[in-house]
Parts: structure tokens; sequence; C-alpha cells
């Protein structure tokens, strides 16, 4: 069974299903361990306003067919919805925002729970518009799905919620899990 879920994984990942962008090869250290793939994806988000982002470097870090998941509450109707972006749409979402604010991710704690190639992460960040910024504008948590191919990690998904005055990041994911 491990060995026809690594081997579906390796066509999905050898075949490009799903991307409409062209990536270039990862640096190594980018993706050799979790903490390091984790640094680069808020890393090449991250940067003052105008500045331009690595996008080559952020398509490097996701799988084929990977999906970024943020989720809000519709105003109209207070439901929380989803909305699923591939990392190109991501980029064309967020560019706009990039040009006129300065955007700085970091996290700030962690949970992985992790079985053979995968690994499945709750990534508490905190947003601010400068790294000098003493309080963040936004914090949440992110999900984060990975796969190790063996050779490299790689993301799968990204799925998101940033906190509101009523659902507060829950005291345990402000802490680091050992």
């Amino acid at each position: 069974m491990k060995q026809q879920f690594l081997l579906i994984a390796l066509i999905l990942l050898l075949s490009g299903a799903g991307m409409s962008q062209t990536v270039k090869e990862a640096n190594p250290t980018d993706v050799a361990s979790l903490d390091a793939i984790l640094k680069a994806v808020y890393d090449s988000i991250s940067g003052d306003a105008g500045k331009p982002r690595d996008w080559d470097r952020f398509y490097s870090l996701f799988a084929p067919g990977a999906r970024l998941i943020p989720t809000g509450k519709n105003a109209q109707t207070a439901e929380v919805t989803a909305r699923v972006l591939s990392p190109e749409e991501y980029r064309k979402r967020a560019e706009p925002f990039f040009q006129k604010e300065g955007f700085y991710e970091r996290e700030s704690a962690r949970r992985v729970e992790q079985y053979g190639a995968v690994a499945h992460v709750f990534s508490t960040y905190e947003s601010r518009h400068a790294v000098a910024d003493a309080k963040p504008f936004a914090r949440g948590i992110n999900s984060i799905q990975l796969l190790n191919d063996g050779k490299r990690w790689w993301v799968v998904t990204i799925y998101w919620q940033q906190e509101t005055p009523e659902l507060p990041v829950p005291k345990e994911y402000l802490k680091t899990k050992k």
C-alpha cells in the first residue's frame, strides 16, 4: 500500500498535473527539512511595499496541483467560506496588496504530526507591515500539508483561518508543541 501511494504521488509530481506556471528547480536548502521549507514559504511572501517577491522561489516549494485555501466570513451571509487557489492565483490576488503595503509574515508557534512521507503542520502566524512593528496587524493558523518524496519536501496545501475577535487563536496554538 505504501509503495502504491508513493508511486501515485511520484506520478503526480512528475506529470505536472494542475500546474499553470513554469517552476524552476528549488534551492536544495529551501526543501531539505520541514523547518527549511516553512521558513522559505514565509520568506518568499514577505517584503516591503512595492518590493517584488521571488515568485520563482515561491512556486518551487509547491507540488504540482498544490492549493492555497484562505477562509473568511461572508459579510452578507455570515457563513465561513473557503476559496481554493493555485499558487499562481494566490500571486495574482496578493500582488496588488504587496504593491501598496509592506507584508511580513512569520511563524510564532508550530505543531507537527508526521507519518512516513506525509506531514501536517499547524503553523501559527503573525503578519506585520514592517519587520520592526511591535504588534502584528493579523494572526491566525496555517494548516499546511507536506509530502517528502525521498529527495525533498513539497507543500501540497496551505489552508488558513485568520484570527477574529470572536475566534481568537487558542492558547495551545500559541506555543510550539515539543
